[in-house]
């Protein structure tokens, strides 16, 4: 089998568990801030297991959120959204720590 090993990184990392319910039922993630991918935090929903990286703009779009998460609805959504603009880094301080 051939392999060509891209990166191998170690690094001691922030991670915050946040649970919190809306009318539409209880929501679990785990955010793991990094250094590494452009500094986007990776956020996992721990009830389905889905995660991605996210950076400021893209918690505004509400579509990719319920789609990844399986969200029921735009409004849990918006809920989500309205979080995760709290606890995502704007892109600025991101692109900072590259330059």
């Amino acid at each position: 089998m051939y392999m060509e090993k891209l990166y191998d990184e170690m690094e001691q990392s922030n991670v915050r568990f946040v649970g919190f319910t809306t009318k539409e039922g209880r929501y679990d993630f785990g955010i793991i801030y990094t250094s590494q991918f452009f500094g986007k935090p990776l956020i996992v929903c721990m009830q389905t297991g889905q995660s991605a990286l996210f950076d400021s703009a893209d918690v505004k779009d509400l579509d990719f959120l319920q789609k990844k998460f399986r969200l029921p609805n735009q409004g849990v959504a918006i809920d989500l959204a309205d979080f995760l603009d709290e606890v995502v880094p704007p892109a600025e301080l991101m692109e900072a720590s590259y330059e």
